[in-house]
């Protein structure tokens, strides 16, 4: 059995029995999931999540399953790497890259979520999964779907780069194409979960799906050396990540893992799409939605379901926010590329571009030791590089050929 008490309230606090329902009756507020924690303290130690594989089932006590886990074997325990390169272009001494561009199998911390999400959709008997999704949810929906044998459904806005539709036609799910932005699609997939009982992970599923979130929270923890960082900077979409990173700290630090947690939480968001960034810089909790207007499509979504919640985080923590342009996004890739190798997709480009703007407001302080979120892989969005690399020199099959290039290259 599992070490769940209930689902729960985040406004009222009602509780609610363990099933496939995500927004209270009463004050129509979303349900979390609430643990047994101290049941969790004498199960979950160090020495017990050491001698685990290395993936994100490592911490399963903390997540909302009640057998062995079903889904996303190979998923998570991402590395966290030391960014000596990128730490000197910004003038800081200890930063630290936590890079799920490598997270398996499709190559997004969205592994993470949905590995939750379709193992909890197994206990509670569904054969068909779906998703709302603005690309990286609709490849790991598909690809974790399709090898745990469910009928798959994703639903994405039309708009969406091709290179990530053929991402999630590869594994041979029903895509189907939306005219409208994210915040339409999720509306049309509200009245179908309702209709329809399949297993929408991140609407009636959504409480549980959400917690497999904070396995990148809970690794940061442990590749530090069991202690939370000065700073984590985090993109925002739903603004859920950055709610269930500092949850995980916090579940760390109750149950006996981590000692302190003096961590300040910063979003990140495309000036194009930043609904909660402008309402931490205005110093309202009100979030008020907008039309996305922007390149880092992942992040595209103008009405936060966790905007409330990311908000408040920030400021508990003492954090803050930046948004930045489509040609910061872009210098944002191409930056962490040519100094640590990473290719991230247009989310990444917004959390560098961000630390960089936050380092220079004096928000994050030199000596600070400083996570930067990376939450995908950039051959999922090669488009938007489009015109803002270098060129290809094209020779002739001789040497003259390439000595006469060669003198314009090293010009």
């Amino acid at each position: 059995m599992g070490y769940i008490n209930s689902l729960k309230c985040r406004e009222c606090g009602r509780e609610y029995p363990i099933d496939p329902i995500y927004v209270c009756e009463f004050c129509f507020g979303p349900l979390e999931v609430a643990y047994d924690y101290e049941k969790i303290k004498k199960a979950l130690t160090k020495e017990a999540i050491l001698r685990r594989e290395n993936n994100l089932w490592r911490y399963k006590e903390l997540l909302p399953i009640d057998g062995d886990p079903q889904v996303g074997l190979t998923s998570g325990f991402t590395p966290l790497i030391k960014a000596n390169n990128l730490a000197k272009e910004f003038g800081v001494e200890n930063l630290y890259i936590k890079d799920d561009t490598v997270v398996h199998p499709t190559l997004s911390f969205k592994d993470r979520v949905v590995a939750v999400a379709l193992t909890k959709a197994k206990e509670f008997g569904f054969d068909t999964v779906a998703c709302a999704s603005t690309g990286n949810l609709a490849h790991s929906v598909s690809a974790h779907g399709a090898k745990s044998g469910f009928r798959r459904f994703v639903f994405i806005p039309a708009t969406l780069e091709p290179s990530k539709i053929v991402a999630s036609l590869v594994y041979e799910p029903s895509v189907v194409a939306v005219d409208g932005n994210y915040d339409d699609v999720n509306r049309l997939c509200t009245e179908i979960a309702n209709k329809y009982r399949w297993a929408f992970v991140n609407i009636n599923i959504r409480p549980f799906y959400a917690e497999g979130s904070k396995t990148q929270g809970f690794e940061i923890i442990e590749q530090l050396g069991w202690r939370t960082p000065d700073n984590v900077v985090v993109p925002c979409a739903s603004g859920s990540l950055l709610t269930k990173v500092w949850k995980a700290f916090k579940e760390f630090n109750y149950i006996g893992l981590v000692n302190e947690v003096n961590t300040k939480m910063f979003a990140a968001q495309a000036a194009g799409c930043s609904p909660i960034s402008t309402a931490i810089k205005a110093g309202t909790d009100i979030i008020k939605p907008v039309k996305p207007d922007t390149i880092a499509k992942s992040l595209a979504i103008g009405n936060p379901a966790d905007g409330y919640y990311a908000v408040n985080v920030v400021k508990e923590s003492g954090g803050w926010a930046e948004s930045v342009t489509d040609l910061e996004i872009i210098e944002g890739i191409k930056l962490l590329a040519k100094t640590e190798g990473i290719f991230s997709e247009t989310a990444g480009g917004v959390t560098v571009a961000t630390t960089k703007k936050l380092i220079e407001q004096g928000k994050i302080g030199k000596k600070d030791v400083t996570v930067v979120c990376i939450t995908g892989n950039g051959l999922k969005t090669q488009e938007a590089l489009s015109g803002h690399t270098k060129q290809v020199y094209y020779i002739k099959p001789n040497l003259v050929s390439f000595e006469d290039t060669l003198q314009n290259i090293i010009r």
